[in-house]
């Protein structure tokens, strides 16, 4: 289990058993975790796959985390709802490129943005649903995602007027890949969290 210091950090709170054993959603979770951890890899390459894939790559890759968080959502005893919704809101961004592919980086930064809202919201809810280290965990992922959105939000107007003069520099585009490995990153480490709890109470 992922410790951050202090007593409520070190807690689980989980309610009633379902039919699956404990140790095989921890299992589920601490798998959903990593692969999540391994596309913020990916997107951290984003500055170096941009100029082929474009909002394609985005896309596939929200669409794969988005999947995987739905399904470890299942796997909760908590808040499945919500933590299903959270990845199915994922899944709708990623679908949203890969249907209607963008070139210009301001407005896949926009799309961006939306999803980063609506998720921070989502999982806010989900918090105040959860106790001990899962809910820790989910405020700072919340946290973490409605920030990045402020952060690129107040970038844009720079950020648009760059692009249109001299397109998308390496430096825009490292900054919101950036972003969006962090998201993952914090979203995988949430996921770890719920599994170590999940394999404590079994």
């Amino acid at each position: 289990m992922l410790e951050l210091g202090g007593p409520a950090l070190g807690s689980c709170i989980v309610t009633d058993a379902e039919q699956v054993p404990a140790s095989r959603r921890a299992n589920r979770l601490r798998l959903a975790g990593i692969l999540i951890i391994l596309l913020a890899a990916g997107a951290a390459l984003l500055p170096v796959l941009w100029g082929s894939a474009g909002s394609a790559v985005v896309g596939a890759m929200l669409v794969a985390a988005g999947f995987v968080e739905f399904l470890a959502g299942a796997q909760r005893r908590q808040v499945k709802t919500l933590a299903s919704a959270a990845g199915a809101v994922t899944v709708l961004a990623g679908i949203l490129f890969l249907i209607n592919p963008v070139a210009h980086l301001a407005r896949i930064v926009n799309l961006i943005i939306g999803w980063l809202v609506l998720r921070s919201i989502i999982l806010f809810l989900t918090a105040k649903r959860t106790g001990g280290s899962v809910r820790t965990w989910t405020i700072i992922s919340a946290a973490t995602d409605f920030a990045l959105a402020a952060v690129l939000a107040a970038g844009l107007s720079i950020g648009t007027l760059i692009v249109l003069l001299f397109g998308a520099t390496p430096q825009l585009v490292a900054s919101f890949a950036w972003a969006l490995a962090l998201s993952f990153v914090l979203n995988g480490l949430l996921q770890l969290e719920i599994a170590g709890c999940e394999r404590d109470s079994g």
